[in-house]
């Protein structure tokens, strides 16, 4: 009995001794190991070169913000970093991609302009015409007005259809392609270059540069969407958009039902414009201009249809054009203020840019 007692015991503690072992490899097993987290990989700064012989920040070397690392972003959303050459600051800036109708040198709605002294005004002009938005002696910016006048009023409703580019002796144009139904992911841009239609692949970031260096055209989405630059002149941002029926309804425009009246959002940045610049758009650059706009209406409206309307997309032959190629342009050019990175908003009512 003694003998079975003990073996009794020596199993016992023996099963005890492997279940205690079975629990302890089972609670090594499940253990969890603390991992660090990986440290944020700080996005690499491109660093940028101001080339113009122009600029006072000819040939820096300007590394882009941290908030925006890249001057062309993967995601079309994205601001980009953008090096203002022109600015007394000499620095790059992170902004939009795409026009912004609040912001200076801007041309969107029917159709309301941002000038560069930074006051709202509206100038309305007149279906399938053609007026001047700056006329200077080496850059001449014609728009093609499209509208429609609804029974009962006494003037058109208008949009910027397409530009026409004069700069040195080369053409440039862009429009907005008629289409009955709006589709955002069919392109409605249609580019020529002296004469010559353009093809850009339609995929972000892809762009088409002249053969001369003088000017760039790129896609800032995959559709609709481009940003054009000349050379030590102009850069412009354009999207193509249909109008509403939301803002059809709002303004009662009584937009046809086979015509979504395609049009552009644009803005402008100059570079040196002279001090006796002309247009619709250009006047509002020179040192001496007084804006007749009058403040704090809904609707500040300007007119001068009679002095800077032109015969077709690429002339310029308005009566105030001063378009003039083969001039030596004035070395001093205006005085011009840092009007690129200013903000306006807050509606239309004759309100100005602040920083």
């Amino acid at each position: 009995m003694m003998m079975l007692g003990v073996k009794t015991l020596v199993i016992i503690l023996f099963l005890q001794a492997t279940l205690v072992s079975m629990v302890t490899e089972a609670a090594s097993a499940n253990k969890v190991k603390r991992v660090k987290p990986p440290k944020p990989v700080k996005p690499v700064q491109e660093l940028l070169t101001c080339k113009s012989r122009k600029s006072r920040c000819f040939m820096k070397r300007i590394k882009c913000p941290v908030e925006c690392p890249k001057v062309k972003p993967k995601n079309p959303k994205d601001k980009a970093c953008f090096l203002d050459c022109y600015s007394p600051k000499c620095e790059a800036v992170c902004k939009s991609r795409k026009p912004n109708c609040n912001g200076p040198g801007a041309a969107c709605y029917d159709p309301r302009f941002i000038g560069g002294d930074g006051i709202v005004f509206y100038f309305h002009g007149k279906s399938n015409e053609h007026f001047s938005l700056i006329s200077d002696s080496d850059l001449q910016i014609n728009a093609r007005f499209i509208g429609l006048r609804p029974e009962g009023r006494t003037r058109d409703y208008t949009w910027i259809q397409a530009l026409g580019l004069k700069f040195g002796h080369h053409n440039f144009t862009l429009e907005a392609t008629r289409t009955e139904k709006w589709d955002d992911n069919v392109d409605h841009l249609k580019l020529s270059y002296d004469g010559k239609e353009l093809f850009i692949p339609e995929s972000h970031s892809s762009e088409w540069n002249s053969t001369e260096g003088n000017i760039q055209v790129e896609r800032t989405a995959t559709t609709n969407s481009i940003t054009v630059n000349i050379l030590d002149l102009a850069e412009i941002s354009v999207n193509v958009i249909p109008v509403s029926e939301e803002d059809s309804k709002i303004h009662n425009y009584q937009i046809p039902a086979n015509d979504s009246f395609a049009h552009l959002e644009v803005q402008f940045r100059f570079f040196g414009l002279s001090s006796k610049v002309e247009g619709i758009l250009g006047r509002t650059y020179r040192p001496d201009f007084e804006n007749p706009a009058k403040q704090g209406v809904a609707m500040p409206v300007v007119g001068g249809d009679d002095k800077y309307k032109t015969s077709s997309l690429l002339t310029a032959d308005c009566a105030l054009c001063v378009f003039s190629p083969n001039e030596i342009k004035d070395e001093h050019g205006s005085p011009m203020m840092d009007f690129g990175m200013l903000d306006c908003t807050g509606g239309g009512n004759g309100i100005t840019c602040k920083k």
